[in-house]
């Protein structure tokens, strides 16, 4: 049976398929070795269904890069956005993303649209292949790839039930996000403010933990640490998406070579970015003293910590 909490994190198909769960893994033993595999195995398949939306257009390129009939009229990056638009609806339709999260993938398109443009102009990457549906060099699917990264993280929230200790204060976050965001134009004119963007972050998160329930246990970790994760995660994603030749950088045109790893520092930035953004919609939530003990994973120490309903953190 779905608790009273799950259902304000699930949509109703999403609970359905929770309910399928519990009744299957319920059956297994919480300690040990095999509940600690137990609650590994869901942490990845929710993790994989918080990616639904990145993860099929990302298929989506690598299938086309693979194969696509030249002869047949549509462009490949016109493929790409039409079908985007195609997950998103299926995606409500099915009840697998709220409207909210739909809401949060319009912002990220309209904000990675508009910083497409900019950068495309300015010679940091480049579309090599044709298409109807763009704005100047930029193809519109490639809004969808900020999307998926603001679709990954509001559903994630939800998923695992975020809540957190030492979140700082939402207006100062918001300035930050504004910051990161100015600095991804203004240092092609004045000097790049990254390092001094790093140091804030630092100190606005430092004291932050994020704690997110899996299966049966609440687990924790330090908030600037996710942000690397979720960052790495992405620069891997974007070896994929300059394979398949959607976009590549111009130490690419000759063929394609591993995305330096320094765009891993843009990816920390732009991760926090949508990270941010995402709580416009999703409200960081407190975690409070509780009453139930539950795992919390931290490096290389594992501890307890109590689970509890949280309460929206207020500006």
């Amino acid at each position: 049976m779905v608790r009273v909490s799950d259902e304000k994190r699930f949509t109703s198909r999403e609970a359905r398929i929770d309910a399928a769960a519990h009744r299957l893994l319920d059956r297994l033993p919480a300690g040990g070795l095999l509940g600690g595999l137990t609650e590994f195995l869901v942490f990845g398949i929710k993790q994989a269904f918080a990616c639904l939306f990145g993860g099929a257009m990302l298929g989506l390129m690598l299938v086309t890069r693979l194969w696509w009939p030249e002869d047949i009229g549509l462009a490949r990056y016109d493929f790409l956005f039409l079908s985007a638009i195609a997950i998103q609806i299926s995606l409500l339709v099915f009840k697998l993303e709220t409207a909210a999260e739909a809401k949060v993938i319009l912002i990220f398109h309209v904000v990675g649209t508009l910083m497409e443009i900019f950068k495309t102009a300015a010679g940091s990457w480049v579309y090599p292949e044709p298409s109807l549906f763009r704005i100047g060099g930029v193809p519109l699917f490639s809004g969808f790839m900020y999307a998926a990264v603001g679709s990954y993280l509001a559903r994630v929230t939800r998923i695992l039930d975020m809540r957190y200790t030492g979140y700082p204060p939402l207006w100062a976050t918001l300035l930050l996000a504004l910051a990161i965001y100015v600095n991804f134009f203004s240092h092609h004119f004045i000097i790049d403010l990254r390092y001094l963007l790093f140091a804030l972050t630092a100190v606005l998160f430092l004291r932050t933990t994020v704690h997110y329930r899996v299966f049966r246990f609440r687990h924790r970790m330090p908030l600037l640490i996710g942000f690397l994760l979720v960052a790495l995660f992405i620069w891997f994603a974007e070896n994929i998406g300059t394979w398949s030749r959607a976009w590549i950088y111009p130490s690419q045109h000759n063929g394609w070579a591993p995305v330096s790893l320094q765009k891993l520092g843009a990816w920390y930035l732009l991760m926090i970015l949508s990270f941010v953004l995402v709580t416009l919609v999703h409200r960081p939530r407190c975690l409070l003293a509780g009453t139930r003990g539950s795992q919390t994973l931290t490096p290389g120490i594992l501890t307890t910590s109590p689970e509890a309903d949280g309460r929206t953190i207020a500006g």
